[in-house]
This record gives structure tokens, C-alpha cells and sequence, in this order.
């Protein structure tokens, strides 16, 4: 069990983007932009101006002013920032429960108004979304590729004790979070469906593993499967009617098919070891997993309905998480005690691309789009959650405390 344990360590262990990184897009490429704070003071506008600069940033399409501006909405362009593409203008203000926000996107050569919008929101504490929608609405009129992926949900799980934990929804930033779940011990939540509506997740409150599925918007907590030993959903099909489950009833962990209308598992693999960690590759034909099938985790394929399976990266001594988005694949790899690096290879078993190069980088997950992906680095005691754009090279980090997160899904 302690060996079990270990290998399943990437799902409670977390690291962070890599601040070595370079550009890759040639910054004549981006867009120049300043951001101007119009509102008339509140607590949060300053917070708006941070929540902008992040959301250009990691779209890779645009090289925002860290500076704090503040001018008014319906004021000429200062002169000191005619050197900038384009200006943002946002004028921030509190409504009866919720938030309202105006946006002006101006060129600044000539002044000419490219997008006015207004935006709201019934929730206060929702207030960083109606920021990102209005980004990305900038970035798409600008003709820029989709950042649709910035208004998605994360779900998170953070100890709080002994057996204890909490589920909590965050925006990208984590400007927003709003705690779901709490008390007694709730691990390894998954998105079920592309819209967010609900979650899976693995509770040990009756002491035999269940995963239930919560829904966001009616509150309704299905009991899915349970079962002895070890219990983890790590993905779901497209159409939400299959899960990837590593099951245990044995106490020999192997990825099981599970149908969610015929309440049945099918098994996938059968090995003396271990086989968890399973992702649906290649439009759900196949599957890739962790297994320690020659004495160390390494990630393998195999097609579904085949017994086959055959050893999916060759590079790195122990490969331990992994995740896939149609035939790519991004997996975490142990380097030495305190370095763990992500990489980036196809299912094909074809070149393998370095996204990190220093630190304890673990747990890398693929943007609902396939665009950016995410992981987690914990340092001197510290969480904090980053991005990489694939596309961009453009990374981003997020403190997020010093409670351990055990597992995370957007």
C-alpha cells in the first residue's frame, strides 16, 4: 500500500509554472496595450486592473502596461500613452447584490472607439468573469484565437485536517473561489460535462469509497458506484455517459469502464501491478494510463477491446501523471528529489517537448480546448497554480497558501 501510495502521489503533490520560460511569439506580433482604471474608487477596481493585465497576458496575443492607470471613461487618450496600440477603459460599480462594468477599447492613434460594452453580474463575488468575458470579447473582436478557455470553472480540493477537506470553485485567477463541499474527507473532483454543471467526486464519509456526482445548479448529489479500496474517476467520456475509473475492489488497482446508465464497470487492464490514472486518447478508441508494469511508473496505451499494451514514453525513469486532449498527451516526470518537469508528446509515442525546466512541476492538465495547460508547483511551503499557453509559450503563476491541494480539474 505504501508503494500504491507513491505512485499515486501526483494526485496530492502539486507545482507551478516555470518562470524561465521564453517567448517564443515575436512581441511585434502583440498588441500593445494600457489599462485605465475609470471607476470612481472602489475596493475592488484596483483588483479589476490586476484580473485585466493577467487575462491579456496569457492570451499571448497582447503585451498589457503593468502600470496602474486611472483617467476618465469619457476622456481624451493621454498623450503619455500614444505610444500603446490600443487603451482599455473600464469604469467598475457595485448594483444591489451584484456588479456592473463598462468596458471602452480605444486606438489610440486616432481615438476610434473599437468596442463599448456593458457587463453584469447578479453576484458580487463573481466580479472577476464579467472581466474575463469582457477580454475575451476584446481579444475576438480583434480577431485574435479563441480565450473562451478563461471564463471556464477550476475545482479544487484543499485539506483543511486530519480527514478533512474542502471542494471549492475558483476562476483561473482565483480572484473568485466559493467553497462547495466541506467536511469529512471529499478527494479527486471531475468535471462531467463540458458546460460545468456538475462534478464527480470520490467521498469517504461511510468509509467504502463512493463517488458521487454534484450538481451545481440544483444542488442534487448522486450516489454513482462504490467500492473497496481505492476509487478515483479520471475522466469522462464526451457525451457524459462512460467514466475512467481506477478501481480496487481486490485491492490490485486497474482502470475500469464504467456506464453510468447500466451501473456497470468493464475492466480495461488487468496487471500483477498497478494501473491507475486512465484518459481517453484518440476519440475514446484507446486509453492512456500510469503503470509501473517494469518496476517504475511510466505512461502506457492501449486500445479499448484489445489486450495489447505498449509503453507510450520513452523518455524520464518515472513518469507519473499524465493527461490527454485528442492524441496529445502532457505528463509530469521525476528528474531528481525535488524536480519533477512537464512534458509534452502524442499518442503516437512521437517527439517529446519540454514545457518546464526547473522546479517541482507536477500534476499538468489540458485546458478544456487544448490550448493551455495547467499545473502546480508546491515551494518552501507554498501552493500556487500555473499556466502554459502551447501555442504562445506565455506562462502564468498564481499563489494559492500553504494548505495542500490534493487534486484539481477545469
Amino acid at each position: 500500500m505504501k508503494y500504491i501510495f507513491a505512485l499515486l502521489l501526483p494526485f496530492i503533490l502539486f507545482a507551478a509554472p516555470d518562470a524561465t520560460l521564453k517567448i517564443s511569439k515575436d512581441v511585434d506580433q502583440r498588441a500593445s496595450i494600457a489599462i485605465v482604471d475609470s471607476s470612481t474608487s472602489t475596493d475592488i477596481s484596483k483588483k479589476l486592473h490586476k484580473i485585466f493585465f493577467s487575462d491579456l497576458k496569457i492570451s499571448g496575443h497582447f503585451v498589457p502596461d503593468k502600470k496602474y492607470h486611472i483617467g476618465r471613461y469619457d476622456s481624451n487618450i493621454d498623450p503619455l500613452l500614444k505610444s500603446k496600440e490600443y487603451i482599455l477603459k473600464y469604469d467598475f460599480g457595485k448594483s444591489d447584490a451584484g456588479a456592473v462594468l463598462m468596458v471602452k477599447l480605444l486606438k489610440s492613434s486616432n481615438g476610434k472607439i473599437v468596442l463599448e460594452k456593458k457587463y453584469a453580474i447578479p453576484s458580487l463575488a463573481k466580479y472577476p468573469f464579467i472581466v474575463h468575458k469582457a477580454t475575451t470579447d476584446i481579444n475576438a473582436i480583434l480577431g485574435f484565437n479563441s480565450i473562451e478557455w478563461i471564463n471556464r470553472y477550476v475545482v479544487f480540493v484543499r485539506y483543511t485536517g486530519k480527514k478533512q477537506s474542502e471542494i471549492i470553485l475558483a476562476d483561473y485567477t482565483f480572484n473568485y473561489t466559493k467553497t462547495v463541499i466541506r467536511g469529512g474527507l471529499n478527494l479527486f473532483p471531475q468535471w462531467g460535462d463540458p458546460k460545468q454543471q456538475g462534478f464527480y467526486y470520490t467521498s469517504y464519509e461511510t468509509g467504502t469509497p463512493t463517488i458521487f456526482h454534484l450538481n451545481l445548479y440544483t444542488g442534487e448529489r448522486k450516489n454513482i458506484v462504490s467500492s473497496s479500496g481505492m476509487l478515483i474517476c479520471s475522466d469522462v467520456s464526451k457525451d457524459g455517459s462512460k467514466l475512467l475509473l481506477t478501481m480496487a475492489p481486490n485491492f490490485q488497482p486497474d482502470i475500469y469502464e464504467f456506464s453510468i446508465a447500466n451501473k456497470s464497470a468493464k475492466r480495461l487492464t488487468s496487471f500483477s501491478g498497478i494501473d491507475v490514472n486512465g484518459k481517453y486518447s484518440n476519440n475514446e478508441h484507446s486509453i492512456v494510463f500510469v503503470s509501473d508494469r517494469v518496476g517504475r511508473p511510466n505512461i502506457y496505451k492501449k486500445n479499448i477491446g484489445s489486450t495489447a499494451v505498449s509503453q507510450l514514453i520513452f523518455h524520464g525513469h518515472k513518469n507519473n501523471s499524465c493527461d490527454t486532449h485528442g492524441s496529445r498527451v502532457v505528463y509530469s516526470s521525476k528528474e531528481a528529489p525535488n524536480k519533477f518537469n512537464i512534458y509534452l508528446s502524442n499518442s503516437a509515442g512521437g517527439s517529446v517537448r519540454p514545457l518546464t525546466s526547473t522546479g517541482v512541476n507536477q500534476f499538468p492538465r489540458f485546458a478544456h480546448n487544448g490550448d493551455i495547460v495547467l499545473y502546480i508547483k508546491r515551494d518552501k511551503g507554498v501552493n500556487a497554480i500555473g499556466y502554459i499557453g502551447l501555442k504562445t509559450n506565455q506562462t502564468m503563476l498564481f499563489p494559492l497558501g500553504s494548505r495542500k491541494i490534493q487534486s484539481i480539474d477545469w
